[in-house]
């Protein structure tokens, strides 16, 4: 792989305090230990990591849910406008930069916000303001910081980072990132729980940020490094790794521009479904209840889908990532769409028995599949060297997506008395998408086609 352009910016201090390139064993690796801890700091962004706060929440602010849920999709919609251009910076700067100063306002913003009543007073007292038009403002900023660091800048660099430091094994970095991701997801909710019982929801917020501030803002700072190029390094290994002709290429012959990226037909196809899964099943999620309740079934029925459908989606996840290396990313693209088209279709007819079954099976296995499309295609299509650029604007998609379905369902559920509408709506719109999945191919870049 070529040197890239954007690493004579970033070269000063790599090798401070240590150097990458001294160390016995693959510096790689530690950058994805790194990965998977920057992934767990973003949780106070994630939606599960904010909806263990929402009632307290409701409580301090004297706000409606709804209003809540309002403000909580301006503030992540409005980050998702602005990751585009934070990715470019993340090109522009570096994961090492970068990645420590999101971190360091994480940790700030937390503490922050762990004033959030006491601030509501005092602007209540000195405006002369009504109190809830103040707690909207107020809450809606917060959502967008919390959303734009956490689930948007956080999460953007350590994935980043991992990717770019596997090139051949890039698909064995993630299979381990994605696991270690689902555990750490999957056991968040309990643990920030407990830290509510035990502190309070401001306690819990307080000492989130105060750990994150003190220790993962320097262990970013001191493991963070971009890419191994900036390093003296190449990526996978200290020894020349050996690979089979029939592999896929795992980086195209030169790495595309977000503008050049846009002119072709994976970038929208991929990043619009996506942007479909996170809206659909965030959607899902946060109505399962109401969902399966419609149908005549159990709230035990609907929280009970989410144990077995982990399984498999890290097992799903796992294969996937493994065979990433040795097979066209079209195909993980393509098996992602239509199990996502099987939970769209079964969802829509849910009740106990098969149909019940096959919305597990879908998903499990799309949201297994979806941290591949979301990591290892972007670079194995185009490049590195401007990989923040474009998975900003990927990032920006989904975020969206995470905003708009929740509310979404719950406008179509008031207007019609069903989410049905809702589902055949995505179910169609995925359709579409399937089809142009077909003819994805890997895009090659304009300067490398042979002349006609």
């Amino acid at each position: 792989m070529r040197d890239m352009t954007q690493n004579n910016r970033i070269k000063k201090s790599t090798n401070f305090p240590f150097s990458p390139a001294a160390f016995p064993f693959y510096y790689g690796w530690l950058i994805l230990v790194m990965g998977i801890i920057g992934v767990w700091m973003s949780v106070p962004g994630q939606t599960m990591g904010v909806s263990v706060f929402t009632d307290d929440l409701i409580r301090v602010l004297g706000l409606s849910r709804v209003n809540l849920s309002l403000a909580y999709m301006i503030g992540t919609i409005i980050s998702a406008m602005i990751l585009t251009p934070a990715g470019k910076k993340l090109d522009q700067y570096g994961a090492r930069i970068m990645g420590t100063a999101s971190v360091l306002l994480l940790g700030i913003l937390l503490i922050g916000l762990s004033g959030m009543e006491t601030l509501l007073g005092a602007l209540t007292e000195k405006l002369g303001v009504p109190d809830q038009v103040i707690a909207f403002i107020i809450i809606t900023i917060s959502f967008f910081l919390l959303r734009f660091l956490g689930q948007g800048m956080v999460t953007l660099i350590s994935r980043n980072m991992v990717m770019k430091w596997f090139d051949h094994y890039r698909g064995r970095a993630n299979a381990i990132l994605g696991i270690c991701i689902s555990f750490g997801f999957s056991l968040a909710p309990r643990i920030l729980n407990g830290m509510v019982q035990s502190s309070g929801w401001d306690g819990a917020w307080r000492q989130l940020g105060l750990g994150i501030v003190s220790a993962g803002a320097i262990a970013f700072w001191l493991i963070g490094r971009d890419n191994p190029f900036v390093c003296g390094m190449k990526p996978d290994s200290l020894k020349e790794v050996k690979i089979k002709a029939s592999s896929p290429p795992s980086h195209p012959e030169k790495s595309f521009t977000l503008q050049e990226a846009r002119k072709t037909l994976p970038f929208w196809v991929i990043g619009l479904t996506l942007c479909m899964h996170s809206l659909y099943v965030t959607a899902m999620t946060f109505h399962i209840v109401s969902i399966f309740e419609t149908a005549g079934m159990t709230r035990i029925q609907a929280i009970g889908i989410f144990l077995p459908a982990s399984f498999l989606s890290i097992a799903s996840n796992f294969i996937g990532s493994w065979l990433s290396d040795y097979i066209r990313m079209r195909y993980i693209v393509l098996v992602q769409q239509a199990s996502l088209l099987i939970l769209m279709f079964f969802m829509n007819r849910i009740s106990p028995g098969l149909n019940y079954i096959m919305v597990l099976i879908g998903y499990g296995i799309t949201g297994g599949l979806f941290n591949i499309t979301n990591s290892v295609v972007w670079p194995r299509y185009y490049g590195i060297e401007h990989l923040g650029a474009i998975t900003g604007q990927i990032m920006g998609f989904m975020v969206a997506g995470s905003a708009i379905g929740p509310y979404f369902f719950s406008l179509i559920k008031k207007y019609t008395g069903s989410y049905s509408t809702a589902s055949l709506i995505c179910f169609a719109l995925l359709l579409v998408l399937f089809t142009l999945g077909i003819r994805v191919r890997r895009p090659v870049h304009p300067d490398t086609r042979p002349a006609s």
